[in-house]
């Protein structure tokens, strides 16, 4: 028999969900997420279930994101509205990240090895973040023609300066250090006390338990360079934060420029845009359902159909992006992914403050 993609079992007064397709590192997808859905809102409810506690399978990772030759299919084929499966699979995925986001009871999520785009919605969320010498965490979505979603924005554009930017920009993998000076993870713990870290919290808190076994978090590589990323990356255009990084003396200032020129031009703009807005929305759910709106127009997008191929399908790793170059993306272009969606919105409310 196969094995379910999502392990549940409640327990000593946890409710453990295992993401449990560690050949494709936990990849994220629809009847998973359900999964997921239900057992949170059913645990919420059983005062037996003290905390939820959330792991991936296998050595590789926690998620490394969505189940993205899916979505290239539904791209493909012209599925490309909300009611299609991946504007489904989007909509209750997001609906989970909005869930985790205001969950009542502590939500651990052990953050090792790799965590990207989708896995981020199921970690960054959370009230209890761990991470540890093994993780490397990111948004990888301009890459592929994409933009970064699952509350994604929310977590980026409320990082110190403008580490989210450059995060989201180049693409690049956040240590552990990195992930808890962001905003991304709370707490630091070695890999190897994992094992006895599940089994404290058996018969301890969440809070107990964790302090038991976290210790101080590396350096912060990010935090280190903000000088010049906060210089580079304040402009108003990625065309200006391209210019400032190709200026900057930093050498790692011109590879990140290098970076930003090899990903989708549209994605790139659309994404600072995103950022920006993030900035000042008033809460997650806002957030996600603008998020929702840009999902859902790149479904339509040339760039990402074409940066799914040349990354995970045909793995040329040379996208022909359309438009080419930064100076050829228009106003329009970008102004046409935040169109809204009438009946079809996502379409969460943050709930009321008593």
């Amino acid at each position: 028999m196969t094995e379910p993609e999502v392990l549940l079992e409640q327990r000593d007064g946890l409710g453990l969900i295992t993401l449990n397709r560690p050949k494709a590192i936990n990849a994220l997808n629809h009847s998973m997420a359900l999964a997921i859905t239900d057992a949170l809102r059913t645990w919420t409810e059983d005062d037996a279930v003290r905390t939820v506690v959330v792991t991936g399978a296998g050595e590789r990772g926690l998620c490394a994101g969505g189940d993205i030759v899916a979505i290239h299919a539904d791209a493909k084929d012209g599925a490309n509205t909300p009611d299609s499966a991946t504007g489904r699979f989007w909509r209750d995925e997001y609906v989970l990240n909005a869930l985790i986001g205001r969950y009542p009871k502590p939500y651990v999520v052990v953050m090792d090895g790799i965590v990207m785009g989708g896995g981020v919605g199921l970690s960054g969320h959370g009230s209890h973040r761990i991470v540890t010498e093994r993780s490397k965490i990111g948004m990888p979505e301009v890459g592929i023609g994409f933009v970064p979603d699952v509350g994604g924005t929310y977590l980026l554009a409320r990082t110190p300066g403008e580490i989210g930017a450059h995060v989201a920009l180049t693409t690049a993998r956040m240590s552990a250090g990195d992930a808890i000076a962001a905003g991304f993870a709370d707490y630091f713990v070695a890999s190897n006390d994992l094992p006895a870290l599940l089994e404290t919290l058996r018969s301890e808190s969440a809070d107990i338990a964790i302090a038991k076994f976290a210790t101080d978090a590396p350096e912060s590589v990010l935090v280190a360079g903000r000088g010049w990323i906060d210089a580079c990356y304040g402009a108003d255009s990625v065309e200006e934060i391209v210019a400032r990084l190709r200026a900057h003396e930093a050498p790692e200032a011109r590879a990140a420029a290098v970076e930003i020129l090899a990903k989708s031009p549209v994605a790139l703009k659309v994404t600072l845009r995103s950022l920006r807005a993030a900035r000042t929305a008033p809460s997650l759910e806002t957030v996600l359902n603008e998020e929702y709106r840009v999902s859902i127009a790149s479904l339509s997008s040339h760039d990402l159909v074409e940066g799914i191929r040349a990354q995970v399908i045909d793995k040329d790793r040379t996208p022909k992006w359309s438009p080419a170059t930064l100076a050829e993306v228009t106003n329009a272009q970008v102004d046409a992914y935040f169109a809204e969606l009438g009946e079809r919105e996502l379409g969460l409310v943050a709930p009321e403050v008593a």
